[in-house]
């Protein structure tokens, strides 16, 4: 059995869960802050922190999101899920680094993600979530 991440890791998932819902379903979104799988089968998949999906989505297997969520522990592979996400065609992934206290939204384009200063999907901002985000509760060494 795999452990669950951090303390400071479920702090920042809650945050994020207050935060996005309510932008989520004004966009027509359904926020799922929560762990799910994103993937075709239980022999190729990943599992996102959370997503925002639209409207319909539901089963084990979840063929893409709106956008997922990745907060990032120490030594996960947050970065190395990008092109699996790209091919899955997810259009946004915002990932929240705790120890770097920073946000990155990333928006997929020609098949790949670039940064974005914002949300496309929801009405917010990379520098409106970082400061949105209380930190105070994260340690150092999470």
């Amino acid at each position: 059995m795999i452990p669950a991440p951090s303390l400071a890791h479920a702090y920042i998932a809650q945050q994020l869960a207050e935060l996005l819902g309510p932008l989520a379903r004004a966009a027509g979104l359904e926020s799922a802050m929560h762990e799910f799988n994103l993937g075709n089968s239980e022999r190729d998949f990943r599992v996102p922190d959370g997503g925002l999906h639209r409207p319909g989505a539901a089963g084990t297997w979840l063929p893409t999101a709106a956008l997922v969520v990745e907060i990032v522990s120490p030594g996960d592979e947050t970065w190395e899920k990008l092109p699996f996400y790209a091919a899955h065609d997810v259009d946004e992934v915002l990932i929240v680094d705790p120890a770097e206290r920073k946000v990155h939204w990333l928006g997929l384009a020609g098949g790949q993600y670039r940064e974005a200063p914002r949300s496309g999907l929801i009405e917010l901002g990379t520098d409106e979530l970082a400061e949105r985000i209380d930190w105070s509760r994260i340690k150092e060494s999470q």
